[in-house]
């Protein structure tokens, strides 16, 4: 026991009623046996007026744990810088978007990293430039990944969702995946504990050698083929807010990749030719709506203040959607290609009203949402994203923390911006 004693000599204690204590402890040892030494100790300490901050700090209750934030990003397909209300549509009406604008903040130098899906996605997912993950094109030398593609992201990358599940967070991804439709390729081998939605654009599965016919997954299994698109925006809301309520009670990260506004153009009977602009009018506003669905989800159940929720698109509009004021859409590396429109709310935490034009991307989500979560990105794998926090939450002085951003068609590059300057190929 000399040994036990020398430890907790180290404390503070009434040296006057040292040598009784001792005894006394000694005693108690002899009837209680080795196996109640740490009673034993406890009580000598009681006795004897010691105190031993070090010590029992280590053996008392943890303090409660704070409560992760829960991260939500709604990315449509296809829908453009000017689409929205709230970035100056005076033809699509987007009143929950809106809302959600004005209780958060707007970011207008907000970049894809391409003008077309898979690239874009794979970037959201991984934090880098699609080329750094060999992704820019498919295995034929296509910008996206087609059906039966013998191409898809590597099991060698980290994606946001493996990141966060690491931290203890229920993963789901509801939606267009489009990072490769084989089993080895789906989000349920990427990180992510549920899937539902269809595994590239929805302009696919219906060309000579498709195996099935645009396929509707849960999982890894097709539930539907071909899938029934007027409903699957109504449908994908449903099973977001089931996923939400499921998992209430712990930190979750709900990925939810809209197919629409993505030619051909859908939406359910309760928003078809309803709006003023046509078949794609509908699709934004049934988007806008089911955003407004996962909103009032969050405040009943009571858990709107410790959620972040983020909206912005894949890539620029073509036809009736709208880039404006930028030139150029969809395909191309022009502002209206790959610089969209982007929404965060979190009450309490990014500052409502207010507008950012610094410049960030979707790169950014990754090792923002990681430091969030109270971890990082996987050292081994080198990301071009940086943590945009300052900016989000509206810090003062807060600057981009990149130099530049680099804009890349397939694996030619194009443009670079640095600051408010932006130089031009010929290509472009």
């Amino acid at each position: 026991m000399k040994k036990a004693f020398n430890l907790l000599a180290y404390g503070s204690c009434r040296r006057s009623s040292v040598r009784q204590r001792n005894s006394r402890f000694n005693e108690l040892m002899k009837r209680t046996g080795p196996n109640l030494l740490i009673g034993a100790i406890a009580f000598w300490v009681g006795s004897a007026g010691c105190t031993f901050p070090s010590i029992w700090a280590a053996n008392a209750a943890p303090a409660p744990a704070k409560r992760l934030p829960n991260f939500i990003v709604i990315l449509a397909d296809d829908m453009g810088y000017g689409d929205l209300g709230c970035f100056g549509s005076t033809r699509n009406r987007t009143p929950h978007l809106d809302r959600m604008a004005a209780e958060g903040t707007r970011f207008t130098s907000f970049y894809s990293t391409s003008g077309v899906c898979t690239p874009s996605r794979a970037s959201l997912m991984t934090g880098c430039y699609p080329m750094r993950v060999g992704m820019q094109t498919n295995c034929t030398g296509v910008y996206v990944i087609c059906p039966n593609d013998k191409k898809g992201i590597s099991a060698k990358e980290k994606t946001m969702a493996q990141v966060l599940k690491a931290r203890g967070y229920a993963t789901g991804c509801i939606g267009k995946w489009h990072l490769g439709d084989q089993p080895e390729f789906l989000p349920t081998r990427h990180g992510f504990d549920y899937y539902y939605g269809l595994p590239y654009s929805n302009d696919m599965g219906n060309r000579p050698g498709d195996a099935i016919p645009l396929p509707l997954l849960r999982n890894e299994t097709v539930i539907e083929a071909p899938a029934d698109q007027d409903t699957l925006t109504k449908r994908y809301t449903e099973e977001a807010v089931s996923f939400i309520r499921a998992h209430q009670d712990e930190p979750f990260f709900l990925y939810f990749p809209h197919t629409m506004p993505h030619n051909p153009v859908h939406a359910s009977p309760a928003f078809k030719g309803k709006s003023g602009n046509g078949p794609y009018g509908d699709a934004i506003e049934e988007i806008d709506w089911s955003a407004g669905q996962l909103a009032a989800t969050l405040k009943e159940l009571g858990i709107d203040e410790r959620t972040l929720v983020m909206v912005t698109s894949d890539n620029g509009a073509i036809r009736q959607g709208s880039n404006l004021p930028f030139s150029g859409g969809k395909a191309t590396t022009k502002e209206g290609g790959m610089r969209m429109p982007c929404i965060m709310r979190w009450p309490g935490h990014v500052p409502a009203g207010q507008t950012c034009d610094e410049l960030c991307t979707t790169m950014d989500l990754l090792p923002t949402l990681a430091a969030l979560a109270g971890t990082r990105p996987a050292a081994e794998r080198p990301i071009d994203g940086k943590d945009i926090w300052p900016l989000m939450a509206g810090e003062k002085g807060a600057r981009s923390p990149h130099a530049a951003f680099y804009y890349y068609y397939m694996s030619q590059l194009q443009a670079v911006r640095s600051g408010s300057y932006a130089g031009v190929s010929s290509h472009n």
